[in-house]
This record gives C-alpha cells, structure tokens and sequence, in this order.
C-alpha cells in the first residue's frame, strides 16, 4: 500500500517581504471553526512538520522552519504554529489560535546567531531584542482547549516571533539600526 502525502503550502506559497499583507494587523478568529480556517490551521502544521523532515523537505523544496503564521500564507487571522526544541531538548509544539501575550520578563534576551523568517528571503544581520520569559494564553488546536503557555529562552523567541506577524512586525524592525552586531546589553545570549 503506497501513501501519497500532499503539501497544501509550499516554499511558493509563502509570502516574501514587500507583500503589503505581511505588515496588516490580524483578525481575531471566531468559533466555531470556519472550514476554512480549521483548513488554514492543519495546513500551517503540515507545513511545519514536512520542513522539519530533511527527506520531505528536499523532495517538495520546503524551507526548514521552526514556526509560521497564518500571514505568511495570506490569512489576516490570529494564528500560528511553532514546533521547536529548547535548549534542554524538550519539544514544545504548539498550534494557537487567538493568542494574546499575558506578560512578559523585564529580561531580555536574544539569538546568538540572529533570527530568519520564511518570509524574508533577504539576510537582515543584527541582534533582535526579545523579552526572555513570557506568559501567553490562547486557544490549542492541538490541545484543542485553551491553554495558558510560560515559555523562556529559545522557545520564548520563536513564540514572539510568530506572535509579531499577528500585528504587521517583522523581526528585523526589532534590530538597532545603528548598532546592528552589537550585543544587547544585559540581555541573555542564546
């Protein structure tokens, strides 16, 4: 018996910086789920799951990604999934829909080897300033409840980055301009 795996979204799918649509604010999504937004949802994870897969990848020319959000297919709607290991190699897979930050470390912290984006095919150097510890609450898809998330460290970057497509932010606007390489001061390298 052969299994035919079909890829929803692809590597073309994926709306690139410049694409007026990356800077709009989303939509909060209504419930129940709307068949196209339920669609939306498990395409996004597909997406996420296959990328990951270095077979899968290379065979349906997929990005690698840890993470995506609903604007980066077209979709002005409050959601995103990410699925990304932290720094202890624990798995934190998340699809949320309507997520909303409750509150967030005075500490900040940023990635040592800076961000990238599905999104953003250009490199943009430089430091992105995130807050270390965050609290989040949203609605699971994959839990399917609501659910209240306290992440830190490598998994709470991932998570603002995705959160930021919800308001129109990408991750460079967060770089200083001026300064672009140098170290946040008493910010957590990681």
């Amino acid at each position: 018996m052969m299994i035919v795996v079909i890829v929803m979204i692809l590597k073309k799918d994926i709306i690139t910086d410049g694409n007026p649509l990356l800077r709009q604010r989303c939509e909060n999504v209504t419930f129940p789920l709307s068949d196209a937004d339920e669609k939306a949802i498990q395409d996004m994870l597909k997406y996420i799951d296959m990328s990951q897969d270095e077979e899968l990848s290379k065979k349906y020319d997929l990005q690698p990604g840890v993470g995506i959000a609903a604007p980066q297919i077209g979709i002005l709607k409050k959601m995103f999934v990410v699925k990304a290991e932290d720094e202890n190699g624990v798995l934190h897979h998340y699809a949320l829909i309507n997520p909303k930050m409750l509150s967030h470390s005075v500490q900040n912290s940023y990635l040592q080897s800076g961000e990238g984006c599905l999104s953003v095919p250009q490199i943009h150097e430089g430091f992105v300033k995130r807050h270390y510890k965050i609290k989040m609450a949203g609605y699971d898809y994959l839990q399917k409840k609501d659910v209240v998330i306290v992440a830190k460290g490598y998994i709470s970057i991932v998570i603002q980055h995705e959160y930021d497509h919800l308001f129109g932010i990408l991750y460079y606007d967060h770089i200083d301009k001026n300064n672009p390489l140098i170290p946040i001061e008493g910010a957590t390298e990681i």
